[in-house]
């Protein structure tokens, strides 16, 4: 698409958003025909109006293999703008993920607050969390009121939902697993322990490294 295809497209549809289509693109691939559960964050609440929520909101698909699949949007320019066509990055680059062992999404609502934290964090600090980092955070369980043994993320490239590229760019999907203390401490120790991590949870049969808020053993 030119430019001007690019202008007039804006002129002639209010609801052109070629950053939420690529998102929907991707996640159609994945589960076909689907109509996820979506949910919208507050208007008032957005950063376009003072507020602290950097996202437009959160779908969640299920797989048939038996998870939830959250993703994001608003990490990347989602509606017509003509500041960001022709970019090599939609936006930060990027949308997160997660991948939950549950089978009501209201038992996932907490990880909703998680991403839009980590949004926040990127948006006024500037700092994209990126696939092979590790966030800490305070030693708490991830869900706040449990006592999941999940107390840290480790970021990966999602396993499953392909990098798109529309008008502004690529945009790619990173997803967030959960891991212990334990693991976020031997990844601090040694970085290659992210990479070993990885493969001793594909070994054990969580290939899409779906975060499983039950679980009780370190792999490392």
């Amino acid at each position: 698409m030119t430019r001007d295809e690019f202008l007039a497209r804006l002129r002639e549809d209010d609801e052109y958003a070629p950053g939420w289509q690529a998102i929907d693109d991707a996640f159609e691939r994945l589960y076909p025909g689907q109509l996820p559960e979506h949910y919208g964050t507050n208007l008032h609440a957005r950063a376009m109006f003072g507020g602290n929520e950097y996202l437009d909101g959160f779908s969640f698909y299920t797989s048939p293999k038996g998870y939830k699949h959250l993703v994001t949007y608003g990490m990347t320019v989602l509606y017509g703008d003509e500041d960001a066509f022709g970019g090599t990055r939609n936006g930060w680059g990027y949308e997160m993920t997660m991948k939950l062992a549950e089978k009501d999404v209201e038992e996932c609502l907490w990880a909703v607050s998680t991403m839009s934290n980590l949004a926040r964090y990127t948006y006024t600090t500037g700092r994209p969390t990126l696939p092979g980092a590790c966030i800490r955070g305070d030693g708490s369980p991830l869900r706040i009121g449990s006592d999941s043994l999940i107390t840290a993320l480790l970021l990966v490239d999602d396993t499953e939902a392909e990098p798109q590229t529309s008008v502004y760019g690529e945009t790619r999907f990173v997803q967030l697993v959960g891991i212990t203390a334990a693991e976020a401490q031997a990844i601090a120790d040694d970085h290659d322990n992210a990479g070993r991590l990885v493969e001793l949870m594909r070994a054990d049969g969580n290939v899409d490294l779906v975060t499983d808020m039950r679980r009780t053993a370190s792999y490392l």
